[in-house]
């Protein structure tokens, strides 16, 4: 309880840090903060040239079945590719001064999150003109499953974070892992295709139950089920607790190792 009243004591900085990654994303660019809007929408056009026209799936509106859940996995593969170097990227401000390491990786998943709640700005806006319309019944679950998603890309931000301070390889091996584990989450296709013998393999997988609420509420407009939604918190409190746990062991020599 200490530290997390430490770390509230530092709010100031963490939103100084969120500030200035938004502001620097798309420094120097001639679109600047559009591109925040911009990305997810070419991502769009090329779905959906490649799979409503040249490879042709059989699930109804293919390109927006993979859009609702491409953009929360992009926030999730971000906190964990990002994490990797966001205390190495620092390392002068953290060997200098005195502030709660944990604030490093809370800025930056916090960063990742505001750009995909940006982002969603979008996705609503594709499914109106599309005609596919939102479950104003179900669209208030997105809060919770927002909330899990950000518990599980803190925990994995934390694990990342600290781990490659002192495994610096570890920075490359994550984008090999990142692609990986996309393969292995139901993104581009439904859970529904994988073999029953495979499913509760798949279901180990925390950003499963993420990505399938997610889908549920924004492609088939209904309230996720509870069972998912509850595999998705416990999934996620336990990452967050091994993540910190492990960050605040791993802390006390980053100076050292930095």
């Amino acid at each position: 309880m200490n530290k997390i009243q430490e770390i509230y004591h530092y709010r100031t900085m963490i939103a100084s840090l969120i500030k200035r990654d938004l502001r620097g994303r798309y420094k120097g660019s001639v679109l600047g903060f559009a591109w925040t809007f911009l990305n997810p929408l070419l991502q769009l056009g090329v779905y959906t040239v490649v799979f409503s026209v040249i490879m042709r799936s059989g699930i109804e509106d293919y390109y927006l079945f993979l859009f609702v859940a491409l953009i929360p996995w992009i926030f999730f593969s971000s906190s964990l590719t990002g994490g990797a170097s966001c205390i190495i990227s620092q390392k002068e401000l953290v060997k200098k001064i005195y502030f709660p390491r944990e604030v490093l990786p809370i800025s930056l998943v916090t960063c990742q999150l505001v750009n995909m709640l940006l982002s969603m700005i979008v996705v609503f806006a594709v499914l109106l003109v599309s005609g596919k319309g939102v479950n104003l019944i179900a669209l208030p679950f997105l809060i919770p499953v927002i909330l899990v998603e950000y518990l599980l890309a803190l925990g994995i931000a934390f694990i990342s974070s600290s781990v490659t301070v002192y495994l610096r390889d570890l920075e490359h091996i994550l984008l090999i892992v990142a692609m990986a584990w996309q393969f292995l989450t139901p993104v581009m296709y439904s859970i529904d295709m994988v073999p029953e013998r495979l499913r509760a393999v798949f279901w180990i997988n925390p950003m499963s139950s993420v990505i399938v609420a997610y889908r549920d509420v924004l492609y088939y407009k209904q309230i996720p089920r509870l069972n998912t939604l509850l595999t998705a918190a416990g999934l996620g409190l336990i990452l967050l607790a091994a993540g910190w746990m492990l960050f605040g062991r791993l802390e006390r020599h980053f100076a050292e190792e930095l």
